[in-house]
């Protein structure tokens, strides 16, 4: 008897594949292949393979338990108003967008069956037939119009008003179809309607006690700040989904008490694990390491409007003392990026790798602080566990700047209400932005003269017009030119020092599968819940 598999089939594979799910041990399976004529070495071969065939075989069934790692009393359904990746997950599970990303960030149809333009100005919009909310009411073009134009209406508080206002026209054309006017072209707009807040609500919504959606789950409980309860929508329109019977899920804002609760069985899907805690992981059985570097990062604000930030010199001076190795390797355990001190990742196609990051030169930033006349004095910088790892970072630029006898005064404020009290409103302070799929986006949200988040308060008459022009651009080399050149801008004008952008990791038990990287950010871009399945 030799070690080389003969006459094997798919049926055979199949039979391997239905002893695992009937319990069989891997002593019960060789045995069964030694019986049939097959060697020690080719029966472990053949075992492998089926035993990955059947993980990564969706079972249906389940009941799962997930900890993001931040919420607040603010906790929301509205998907308008959603600002946290705790509102981003419950969005997902309870509704649909128009569009999607998928795993390598091309933008696939959701609700919509087409979303067309000729000119990249009007779009028309062909809704899937069939699809039900909930409550039983059938998805047509009003919900779609009501959905869209909540965005424009100041009084709801949308997160992305900044991005909506480019739709100057929403109507329904017939139940199936809508069309889309917008101020100028835009050719990302499938990919704009992709994104989190874009979801897609039953015509004249206002309560968001409950979520009354399209999505894979239906909401039995919610409670902000606390957690919520979600099961099967067993009316789902598409088909296979979701796997899941339920899925509870609430925040743990410390790092090690999260990664403890997956250890100890409590939990099975860990989010963004602080470096710091990945120690804690090591050798431990039983876990896997779900890694997705996408764009997320912690970014030092210097609000321009403001001293210290008010000072120019000043603001080169942090960028030149920032020790971007140091933080890439001890304050993010390597799970980074360097970063060149704009929001454009290296993994998006604009991204303009030409522009390279400041070098860490503490004899420059001394010369820039001198300039300013700031040297000395002390600069207070507020940090907290809520900007993943910015706590750390701070250390960082104290200890470089206490060499050349610059003052940071390290204030670390407790997680909750870090957004609301200091995030956008402290002189100095640290954010963290979760990645967005286009420049536009990014651009429109964060630096914009008029950006809902604009953390520096960045203002530049000449970047918003060049925001407009790269919009409408359907020649991409044109338009990568223009991005390229709005981000050497950001680099070097606005108040916001980004010194790496920083891999998710996301721990899970070894029980759940079908996890994915998604460049929408960890947890498979916040819609894990309608994909993953856990062991029979």
């Amino acid at each position: 008897m030799n070690d080389k598999i003969t006459n094997w089939t798919s049926a055979d594979d199949a039979m391997v594949e239905n002893a695992i799910r009937r319990g069989a041990t891997r002593r019960d399976l060789l045995q069964m292949l030694l019986a049939g004529g097959i060697a020690a070495a080719a029966g472990g071969a053949i075992f492998g393979r089926a035993s990955a065939a059947f993980a990564a075989t969706p079972v249906s069934g389940g009941s799962l338990k997930a900890a993001g790692w931040s919420s607040s009393t603010a906790d929301t359904l509205d998907p308008a108003k959603a600002s946290l990746s705790t509102d981003y997950v419950r969005c997902c599970a309870f509704y649909n967008r128009l569009s999607f990303l998928d795993k390598d960030g091309v933008t696939q149809m959701e609700l919509a069956e087409s979303i067309e333009s000729a000119d990249a100005k009007v779009w028309t919009v062909k809704l899937r037939k069939g699809v039900t909310f909930h409550n039983g009411k059938t998805l047509s073009s009003a919900d779609v119009v009501y959905s869209l134009n909540r965005h424009l209406d100041p009084a709801v508080g949308s997160k992305v008003n900044a991005i909506a206002k480019q739709m100057t026209g929403i109507k329904a054309v017939d139940p199936q179809t809508v069309e889309i006017t917008l101020a100028n072209p835009n050719a990302d707009l499938p990919t704009i309607l992709a994104i989190h807040h874009f979801m897609i609500i039953a015509d004249g919504t206002t309560d968001f006690s409950k979520a009354n959606g399209t999505g894979p789950f239906v909401c039995e409980s919610f409670e902000p700040g606390v957690r919520s309860v979600a099961v099967k929508n067993k009316n789902y329109w598409k088909q296979g989904g979701p796997h899941l019977d339920s899925f509870e899920f609430f925040a743990i804002a410390d790092d090690s008490a999260r990664v403890n609760a997956l250890l100890s069985g409590d939990i099975q899907l860990a989010a963004s694990i602080n470096p710091r805690s990945m120690r804690l992981l090591d050798s431990q059985q039983g876990v896997t390491l779900s890694k997705t570097t996408s764009g997320n990062y912690t970014d030092l604000n210097m609000r321009l409007d403001m001293s210290p930030g008010n000072s120019k010199d000043f603001v080169t001076g942090v960028k030149y003392l920032l020790n971007r190795e140091v933080i890439q390797k001890s304050a993010l355990r390597g799970l980074a990026e360097i970063g060149n001190d704009q929001p454009v990742p290296p993994s998006n196609i604009y991204h303009n790798a030409d522009l390279k990051p400041k070098a860490f030169d503490p004899e420059k930033a001394k010369f820039h602080f001198q300039k300013s006349g700031l040297l000395g004095q002390s600069i207070p910088v507020v940090a907290s566990d809520a900007a993943t790892s910015s706590v750390d970072m701070a250390m960082v630029l104290q200890q470089a700047g206490a060499e050349i006898g610059m003052k940071f005064d390290i204030q670390r404020v407790p997680s909750d209400g870090y957004w609301s009290n200091y995030w956008l409103k402290a002189p100095m302070h640290f954010g963290n932005i979760n990645p967005r799929p286009t420049p536009d986006i990014l651009f429109s949200l964060l630096y914009a003269s008029q950006a809902p988040w604009n953390e520096s308060q960045y203002k530049s008459e000449k970047f918003d017009s060049m925001l407009v022009e790269a919009r409408g651009l359907l020649d991409q080399a044109k338009r990568k030119a223009i991005y390229g050149d709005m981000q050497a801008m950001i680099a070097e004008e606005a108040g916001t020092a980004i010194p790496a952008y920083i891999s998710n990791v996301d721990a899970i038990s070894s029980k759940l599968h079908g996890l994915e990287a998604n460049p929408l950010g960890g947890m498979m871009g916040y819609a894990f819940a309608e994909y993953v399945w856990l062991d029979a």
